[in-house]
């Protein structure tokens, strides 16, 4: 299926936020970036959705995944059978 909407929540400088905007960019997926440093309504709402404070986190049409490096986005991904998954 191919998602509505993506939002990544991200901090800057932190390394596997960079490579999941790298991953998404990579595979063409438009997305949403919240930085949750500058941004209190955004951190607010990434530790309310995933009950943390780690970034990376996603938010794809509901479907979560919180603190992930770019292989473990990939392989949730293609469980989620989102499309495109390049």
């Amino acid at each position: 299926m191919k998602p509505k909407t993506v939002r990544l929540f991200i901090k800057p400088g932190c390394p596997w936020c960079d490579e999941a905007i790298e991953w998404l960019d990579q595979h063409r997926i438009a997305y949403e970036q919240l930085d949750v440093i500058r941004n209190a309504e955004a951190r607010g709402e990434m530790r309310e959705l995933t009950g943390q404070t780690r970034a990376p986190s996603i938010d794809v049409d509901g479907h979560l995944l919180a603190d992930f490096g770019a292989d473990e986005l990939e392989t949730w991904w293609r469980q989620m059978k989102f499309e495109p998954a390049v």
